[in-house]
C-alpha cells in the first residue's frame, strides 16, 4: 500500500486562445485560419499530447466568452452571475450584492422602418467629458418603488443598479446584433423565479428607458454634437442582467483547488476577483502578439509553483476574427504560436491545455459560432494519440474527441492526480477535485501542544 504515499498531484495550465475556432477561408485554400497559420509549438505539444475540438455547449450552440469561461472553470452547476457584476468588479468597482444590475451603454438612435435602431457608439477619448454629463443627467431617479443608479464603467458604459427590484430575470433592450434588431423592449422571462417581481422591474425599466431618451435627447452636450455633424448619443440601452449572492462559492470552494488567472482585460481581472483567484493582469500589446504571449506564459509558469490551477486568457485571436481578415487572423496565430515556445517543456511538470473559448469566424458575418475548436492536452506520462499538428480538422481524429466546455477541466483534473473520488465526501462541496484542503477535525488544546 506504500504507493498510496505518494504525492504526484500536479498543478495545470489552462492557455484561452479567446475566439481561436473559425471556418474554411477561399482565402487560405478551403483552410481556418489555424490550420493555414505556422505553428510549430502548438504542434509539437500536438505531437506529445492528445488532441480534440472543444465544442462549448455542443455543436452550433454559438457562446459568450463569459458563459464558455464560467463552465470552463467547472462551475456549469453554479448559477451564472451575470456579466455586468463581473465587468464592474473588473474596473475595481463594489456592486451591491443582491441587487438587480445592468450593464447600460448610451448609443445613437436611428429610426427605421417604425422602430428606432441602434448607431453609433461613444468614442472612448472625444466623448468622456460628454458621457459623464449624460450619465449625471440620468442617474438616480426612480420608477414604481425602484431606483436607477448609475455607476460607470468607461466612456459611454456604466452599470445600472435597481434599488428596490427583488428580481433580475429580465430580457436586453441591448440589440447587440444591430444590424437585424432594433431597440428591444425588457420581458419578464417566463422562468423566472418570481414572474409578478419580474413583470414590476421589466414594466420600471421600460419606463425609464423610455423617459430616458427624451432627457438625452434635450440635453446640451447632444445639441453641440448635433450642431457638429455627430449623431446624438440618445439612447440607453441595457444587457447582461446580474445579481450577486452572497452565498456564492469560490473558485477553491466550489473546484477544490486554489486557482490563479493571467489577465488582460475587466472580464477576465472580474472574474478572478469573483472566485477568489489570484489575479496577474499584464495589459494586452496589439503592437506584438509574440511577446504579449511569451510574457503572460512566464507569469503563469511562476503561479504554477504556488497555484493549481493556472488560466492564461489572450485576446488577440479573437480581435482577429472579429477583423474578418483571415489572412490577416492566421498571421496573428502565427504570431502568438512564437510567443508559446515554453509549453512544452512546461508539459514536463504541469498539465497543459491549450484551446478556444469559442470560434469568432473570420468569414461572414457571425460574431462567434458554434464550430469547432482545436483543443490539445499534454502532461508527464500521457500516452500522447498519432497526431503531430495543431487545428480542427486534425482535432477531430485525435483521443479527446468532441468536448463540451464543462468536461475539459474533469479532463485535466484527472490528467493531474487530482480526480474527485466518487464515493468519498471528503467536505460540503461535491468539488470537481480531490480538495486540497478539507476542513480538519478540531483537537483539543493538550493534543495540539
Amino acid at each position: 500500500m506504500g504507493f498510496y504515499m505518494v504525492d504526484d498531484r500536479l498543478p495545470i495550465l489552462l492557455v484561452i486562445l479567446d475566439g481561436l475556432g473559425d471556418r474554411a477561408a477561399p482565402e487560405l485554400d478551403g483552410k481556418t485560419p489555424c490550420e493555414a497559420a505556422a505553428t510549430p509549438n502548438l504542434d509539437a505539444l500536438a505531437t506529445m499530447g492528445i488532441n480534440g475540438v472543444h465544442v462549448p455547449f455542443g455543436p452550433g450552440c454559438a457562446t459568450s466568452s463569459e458563459h464558455a469561461h464560467w463552465a470552463l472553470f467547472g462551475l456549469g452547476r453554479v448559477p451564472f452571475p451575470g456579466r455586468a457584476a463581473i465587468e464592474a468588479l473588473g474596473v475595481g468597482l463594489s456592486p451591491p450584492v443582491g441587487v438587480p444590475l445592468f450593464h447600460l451603454a448610451l448609443r445613437a438612435g436611428i429610426l427605421r422602418n417604425n422602430a428606432l435602431y441602434l448607431g453609433a457608439r461613444a468614442r472612448p477619448k472625444e466623448d468622456t467629458e460628454v458621457c459623464a454629463a449624460l450619465f449625471a443627467a440620468l442617474n438616480g431617479r426612480t420608477r414604481a418603488g425602484i431606483r436607477f443608479e448609475i455607476m460607470p464603467l468607461r466612456t459611454g458604459e456604466a452599470v445600472l443598479c435597481a434599488h428596490g427590484a427583488s428580481s433580475h430575470e429580465i430580457s436586453d433592450s441591448d440589440s447587440l446584433f444591430d444590424h437585424l434588431h432594433p431597440w428591444m423592449r425588457p420581458l419578464a422571462l417566463p422562468e423566472a423565479v418570481d414572474r409578478l417581481a419580474a413583470q414590476e422591474l421589466a414594466n420600471a425599466l421600460e419606463s425609464w428607458l423610455l423617459e430616458s431618451r427624451q432627457i438625452l435627447r434635450h440635453q446640451s452636450f447632444n445639441a453641440k454634437r448635433h450642431a457638429a455633424g455627430l449623431p446624438m448619443l440618445d439612447v440607453a440601452v441595457t444587457k447582461w442582467a446580474s445579481l450577486l449572492d452572497p452565498e456564492l462559492p469560490q473558485f477553491h470552494t466550489a473546484v477544490g483547488i486554489a486557482g490563479a488567472a493571467v489577465t488582460d482585460t475587466a472580464l477576465y481581472r472580474g472574474l478572478a476577483r469573483l472566485l477568489g483567484m489570484k489575479c496577474v493582469d499584464i495589459p494586452y500589446d496589439p503592437t506584438d502578439a509574440a511577446a504579449d504571449m511569451q510574457r503572460r506564459i512566464e507569469a503563469a509558469s511562476r503561479l504554477l509553483d504556488t497555484h493549481a490551477f493556472v488560466h492564461v486568457h489572450v485576446k488577440a485571436t479573437d480581435e482577429a476574427g472579429h477583423s474578418k481578415n483571415p489572412c490577416f487572423k492566421r498571421d496573428v496565430i502565427a504570431a502568438t504560436d512564437a510567443g508559446l515556445s515554453a509549453l512544452p517543456a512546461l508539459a514536463r511538470r504541469a498539465v497543459v491545455a491549450v484551446t478556444g473559448d469559442h470560434a469568432s469566424p473570420s468569414v461572414g458575418s457571425l460574431l462567434h459560432s458554434g464550430d469547432p475548436t482545436p483543443v490539445v492536452v499534454a502532461a508527464p506520462g500521457l500516452r500522447a494519440d498519432l497526431l503531430t499538428s495543431f487545428g480542427e480538422r486534425t482535432g477531430l481524429t485525435g483521443e479527446c474527441g468532441r468536448l463540451r466546455a464543462s468536461e475539459v477541466l474533469p479532463l485535466l483534473l484527472g490528467l493531474a492526480n487530482r480526480p474527485f473520488f466518487i464515493g468519498h465526501r471528503p467536505g460540503a462541496y461535491t468539488t470537481l477535485a480531490l480538495p486540497d484542503t478539507p476542513e480538519p477535525m478540531p483537537l483539543n488544546a493538550e493534543e495540539k501542544r
